[in-house]
């Protein structure tokens, strides 16, 4: 394993382990959830949006290690981007684990998980978090 792997390896367990931005958002003015029936994957996305610009995100749910990592990686992400950033930046993360396009820089700690692109089965479980942002900027 390289040593790239074993950083992205970490970054996942430290959001799996202790979510940032886990609970509830009382504030929030958005908010979409997602389930993956097939491994029971479920999460909720909670947004304050005020003014076309993300103040705050949060998350709840039940996952596995790639579900939770990706849920936290995103909220720490979109915090402070504008909605069209946001949406850019759900476009760019789902290129790289759904379509296998080669990891963008501009991901940062997202790029931990391009290596999803190669484990079709856990496709669903790192986009869920990304298609309920989507949903609840809608």
């Amino acid at each position: 394993m390289s040593v790239l792997d074993e950083l992205y390896k970490e970054i996942i367990l430290k959001h799996y382990q202790n979510p940032r931005n886990y609970g509830l958002l009382l504030e929030a003015n958005r908010a979409a959830g997602g389930h993956n029936p097939s491994c029971g994957d479920q999460v909720e996305v909670m947004l304050r949006v005020e003014g076309g610009r993300i103040l705050d995100a949060r998350f709840q749910g039940q996952g596995c290690a790639i579900s939770t990592a990706s849920a936290s990686l995103m909220t720490e992400a979109v915090k402070g981007k504008t909605v069209e950033e946001a949406l850019e930046l759900a476009q760019r993360f789902k290129a790289m684990v759904v379509e296998g396009a080669p990891p963008d820089p501009h991901l940062g700690d997202l790029l931990a998980l391009s290596g999803v692109a190669k484990l079709p089965a856990r496709v669903k479980c790192a986009t869920l978090a990304w298609n309920a942002l989507e949903e609840a900027l809608k």
